[in-house]
């Protein structure tokens, strides 16, 4: 389960996809959810603003819940929340920054005899996966580029690419 479909969860979940995981995507969104299921080909996606989301990953995994959490919200809600989503054994990974302290359950987190982890740099074999991927098709970076403006038009759509209602994931600016 990744939470938080901007361009940090959507690259996690479209990797964890090749790596053949069932991904549960959730966020608040419900265009970047489109985005997962119609470009990613994302599994299940959960709003979690609309519906329960430990009731929705009950359900998808049959009562065992996630088998690994990943937060790419960088949202002390979000972060502290996690925990709910861990199956039994499951790892914990946080892959947004939060500047903040987050705190949970002791009790919940050690009976679920969990991991918990970060993510922040990359190595060369993982910057090479990345290119291979590329290379062999199974990630198609034009996915990602849901905006396309001239550089002399910048300093006039800049602002509307900070509102998610735009369905802002990567623009891309061009020299013309």
């Amino acid at each position: 389960m990744v939470s938080g479909a901007g361009p940090i969860g959507l690259g996690t979940m479209q990797f964890a996809h090749i790596a053949r995981a069932k991904v549960i995507a959730v966020d608040v969104n419900d265009r970047r959810l489109q985005f997962c299921k119609e470009r990613l080909n994302i599994d299940y996606i959960i709003n979690a603003a609309k519906e329960d989301a430990v009731n929705a990953i009950h359900a998808i995994t049959n009562g065992d819940m996630a088998t690994v959490v990943i937060d790419a919200t960088g949202k002390l809600q979000a972060i502290n929340n996690g925990i709910n989503y861990l199956a039994h054994g499951g790892r914990y990974i946080l892959v947004g920054l939060q500047k903040q302290s987050f705190s949970f359950s002791h009790p919940e987190f050690h009976k679920r005899e969990a991991t918990l982890m970060s993510s922040r740099n990359a190595t060369r074999a993982d910057f090479e996966h990345v290119i291979n991927c590329i290379k062999n098709k199974s990630v198609n970076p034009l996915n990602y580029i849901t905006h396309r403006v001239a550089f002399k038009d910048v300093k006039d759509n800049f602002t509307s690419w900070l509102n998610l209602e735009n369905g802002v994931i990567k623009a891309m600016i061009s020299m013309d």
